[in-house]
């Protein structure tokens, strides 16, 4: 049996510049499109209505509907059952990640980073960090590079075994 890939939802836009869009999604991604490039790559008809897009007063106008980016103005007329319907143009998370790239400008918890560093303090190496805590050199590895998510009880374990120190969050 195939496997399904599970795309991750869009949650939250987190702001549009021009006509590129960032976006979080619900793994803590944030991911930037250049909605020109889109418009190239799905060769859109002169006269789709998708082409208003191409104005950056109307990209502005975009929404978030059902974990999907949506312009109202640029949809298109569809007849269903009969009916004609007025649909929204979208754009769903598979085709953003097939057209975006990692958002750099997007905050983001550098606590790859900040392991690292208070790694090299320490004097220690990933893998004479990842025998402190119990954890593997390949893992610290990719919690460093950004390449894994990790739990706050692992964080905690690798901070305060692994490192020494204290684990302390704040929400502001």
């Amino acid at each position: 049996m195939r496997k399904i890939a599970k795309l991750p939802r869009i949650l939250k836009i987190n702001r549009v510049d021009g006509l590129t869009i960032s976006v979080v999604f619900n793994n803590g991604e944030s991911r930037v499109i250049d909605f020109q490039e889109v418009l190239k790559s799905i060769d859109a008809p002169r006269d789709s209505n998708a082409r208003i897009l191409l104005d950056p007063k109307e990209f502005k106008k975009v929404k978030l509907n059902n974990n999907t980016l949506s312009w109202k103005k640029a949809g298109q007329i569809i007849t269903f059952k009969g009916k004609n319907r007025s649909v929204p143009f979208e754009i769903g998370p598979d085709m953003l990640y097939r057209f975006s790239k990692k958002d750099m400008e997007a905050p983001a918890l550098a606590i790859g980073q900040l392991v690292r560093e208070m790694r090299e303090k320490a004097g220690l190496t990933q893998n004479g960090l990842a025998e402190k805590s119990g954890t593997s050199r390949n893992y610290i590895s990719r919690i460093e590079n950004d390449k894994s998510g990790i739990e706050l009880s692992t964080l905690q374990k690798i901070v305060e075994t692994g490192l020494g120190k204290h684990l302390e969050i704040n929400i502001k």
